[in-house]
């Protein structure tokens, strides 16, 4: 059975949620936000190995709240970059090639296991597996010319975990950074991969601004029941 890793990236500020407090670190439901994430991976699979990604001026922070909540999922906590790109970057030197590892965002605490192990699935098979949601509301591009409707059924949105074979994924990361590296699929595509697509979780919101961690309280009772 291949290996799995998972580097939850967790660098947020609470800035869109008018708060001083990093989003990640949040209550809802009676516990951080952060903590809800990875009782979800460690759900999926208790020997995943769990790597948390943070500002290192919020460590210290996050064990407090590990201890006064008597959190106990056995997870390490690495510092984070300048950018998501860096933070990713610093952090794959103890990655086997021959393992699968999941880039996550720690704010997606709604991703439901049947949306992991989709991704674990495809990308043993593909190499790389990114979830995404089909687009409900009509589009707009807009140009120097005004706007125009574009067919949605041609965009998707996209979500984590990101899943690739650990290979590939540090491979793709020798790369210099470019301000287009938004996610881990748009750096290992810059290698000339093509990202395998797969279904993801309308649920699997990220949290950003206040309504969501108001709709996240209400779906954590749904998802992963």
């Amino acid at each position: 059975m291949v290996n799995k890793f998972v580097l939850i990236v967790a660098g947020g500020m609470g800035t869109r949620m008018n708060t001083h407090i990093p989003k990640q670190f949040l209550t809802i439901n009676g516990k951080p936000v952060l903590m809800h994430t990875l009782e979800v991976f460690c759900r999926y699979d208790r020997q995943m190995r769990i790597i948390v990604v943070l500002p290192e001026d919020q460590t210290d922070a996050w064990k407090n709240l590990c201890s006064g909540f008597n959190f106990d999922i056995p997870h390490e906590i690495k510092p984070g970059g300048e950018t998501r790109f860096h933070s990713v970057q610093k952090n794959l030197d103890n990655i086997p090639d021959d393992c699968l590892v999941a880039i996550h965002d720690g704010v997606r605490p709604l991703v439901d296991l049947k949306t992991i192990d989709r991704c674990f699935l495809a990308a043993e098979k593909y190499g790389n597996a990114v979830p995404c949601i089909e687009i409900p509301e009509t589009l707009r591009m807009m140009d120097n010319q005004g706007t125009r409707q574009v067919n949605r059924a041609d965009y998707r949105l996209i979500q984590t975990p990101q899943v690739f074979k650990g290979r590939i994924l540090k491979e793709a990361y020798t790369q210099k950074y470019m301000k287009q590296f938004t996610d881990d699929a748009g750096v290992v595509e810059k290698m000339g991969h093509t990202i395998k697509l797969v279904e993801g979780n309308s649920e699997n919101i990220k949290i950003t601004f206040e309504k969501d961690l108001i709709m996240a309280a209400v779906l954590l009772q749904t998802v992963n029941p």
